[in-house]
């Protein structure tokens, strides 16, 4: 008979017991992303820093560029929660749209990560067709939410990539009070719902009319 307790067998599939979160993996490897960069970071790493088997990163996450989205995006979906954002006076949402992109953008640590080469740039416009304009669709509603949604997101996508990731001299040099004095006439305007008009057929039809 043999004495030794045997060890238990290892089962596939999603780990059991209380691993740790998503949210702990996100924040070492966001350290790891700042302080070495994309490249020299590596899953193994991130796992030591988190404490973690390196095959719950990849269950996960996917991969090391599955992991570096999420540490950008979570930084991109808390600066643009819906309450603190979308959820205050209609009024002043354009006023917001426009704090929130530069508050998250003047993060000395954002703007770190966004340097990272063509990862970043891929992760920044996956964020805003996937994640900004499919929300604005959802809140503002309507038949031409997505016409509105889609001006907001080019309005505020341009502010990115002229302050930020290719800057022109005149967009870079305003303080974030003088951005929003510029654009904030621009977002009201793409967000106000546009009067119906009718169809080509009707005003045809409508023409003849007035004809006979």
């Amino acid at each position: 008979m043999n004495n030794e307790a045997s060890a238990p067998a290892r089962t596939r599939g999603r780990p059991r017991g209380n691993p740790p979160t998503r949210e702990s993996i996100v924040s070492a490897a966001r350290a790891l992303f700042l302080e070495r960069g994309y490249r020299r970071t590596t899953l193994r790493a991130v796992a030591g820093a988190a404490g973690v088997d390196p095959a719950l990163i990849s269950y996960h996450f996917g991969s090391k560029k599955g992991l570096f989205a999420d540490v950008m995006q979570f930084q991109c979906a808390n600066a643009l929660t819906v309450d603190h954002v979308l959820g205050g006076d209609p009024t002043t949402l354009p006023e917001r749209l426009i704090d929130a992109v530069t508050g998250l953008w003047e993060d000395a640590d954002f703007l770190t990560l966004t340097a990272q080469g063509d990862e970043a740039a891929e992760v920044i416009r996956e964020y805003l067709e996937r994640e900004l304009l499919a929300r604005l669709v959802e809140f503002l509603g309507g038949q031409d939410a997505t016409a509105r949604a889609t001006a907001v997101t080019t309005i505020l996508g341009g502010l990115i990539y002229t302050r930020y990731l290719n800057p022109l001299p005149t967009p870079a040099s305003l303080t974030p009070s003088e951005a929003r004095h510029v654009l904030a006439p621009a977002l009201r305007a793409a967000l106000t719902p546009r009067p119906r008009t009718a169809s080509p057929r009707a005003n045809g039809r409508l023409g003849a009319r007035s004809s006979a």
